[in-house]
């Protein structure tokens, strides 16, 4: 799908919301294979980033391109996972038929075709609930509903998966299985993850990525002081001594491992 090297390209990127800039002259350049983490403030605009490459939100000035092409929006390449899936937990349908619903854009006919539901099944042994296929959704604890959300983004056949705190609603031993998942699925497909545990993303990405309004970004995992500050508006001291050296180097005032 993408040029030579580059799957997503965004210039100049602003989005304003009733005249409000969520997003300032954002840059970035995404290649293909990549797991970029986001990590930033809440209200730094780090979902209504996901939701632009998703075609969710427009920009408001700028330019994004995802293959090389400008994005289309309600793109078959691009596979999203909100933080909050909004759905009534009591009604009838069951873990199949939600990971199905991935299969929509590909759907030919009344019916969904073998393929699908073939396709539905992959991904749901995928993220391991395979076997809770005919449980309803509503049954599931937070966790498990949001590796089947997962599996309904991969039922898309994406070539570029965005999640959005995947891991908000799970405890840790979950969360760690999980990612150990989009690890595996990362020899597959570009990703994108946005998300508030520091540890999790130093660990497993392979760049991260600032965002409070206007994005920093520097390859690698290692994010100077001086961004953190720019980016969170405290200083240093007050949010490394909770963040892993990985993401850190040794500065002033705190000792790195």
């Amino acid at each position: 799908m993408a040029d030579e090297f580059n799957v997503i390209e965004i210039r100049n990127l602003w989005v304003i919301i009733n005249g409000r800039s969520i997003l300032r002259d954002v840059n970035l350049e995404v290649e293909e294979g990549d797991f970029l983490g986001i990590i930033g403030p809440n209200g730094g605009g780090k979902t209504t980033l996901l939701k632009v490459l998703a075609g969710l939100i427009k920009p408001t000035y700028g330019e994004v391109k995802i293959g090389g092409k400008k994005l289309n929006y309600n793109s078959k390449y691009i596979g999203y996972v909100p933080q909050y899936s909004f759905f009534d937990y009591d009604f009838p349908i069951t873990v199949e038929e939600v990971v199905l619903l991935g299969r929509i854009a590909h759907k030919k006919g009344r019916s969904f075709s073998v393929y699908d539901r073939e396709k539905a099944y992959e991904m749901l042994q995928k993220v391991e609930m395979y076997d809770y296929r005919h449980r309803q959704i509503g049954e599931l604890s937070g966790g498990e509903r949001q590796r089947v959300l997962v599996a309904r983004a991969l039922a898309l056949e994406p070539h570029i998966l965005l999640l959005d705190e995947p891991t908000a609603s799970a405890d840790q031993r979950f969360a760690a299985g999980f990612y150990e998942i989009l690890r595996d699925l990362n020899k597959e497909m570009t990703i994108i993850l946005v998300s508030h545990d520091i540890s999790a993303v130093s660990k497993y990405v392979n760049n991260i990525a600032c965002l409070n309004q206007t994005l920093y970004f520097n390859e690698g995992k290692t994010i100077s002081p001086e961004v953190i500050e720019k980016v969170y508006h405290c200083p240093v001291e007050l949010i490394a001594h909770g963040v892993p050296h990985r993401v850190l180097p040794p500065h002033d005032g705190v000792v790195g491992d």
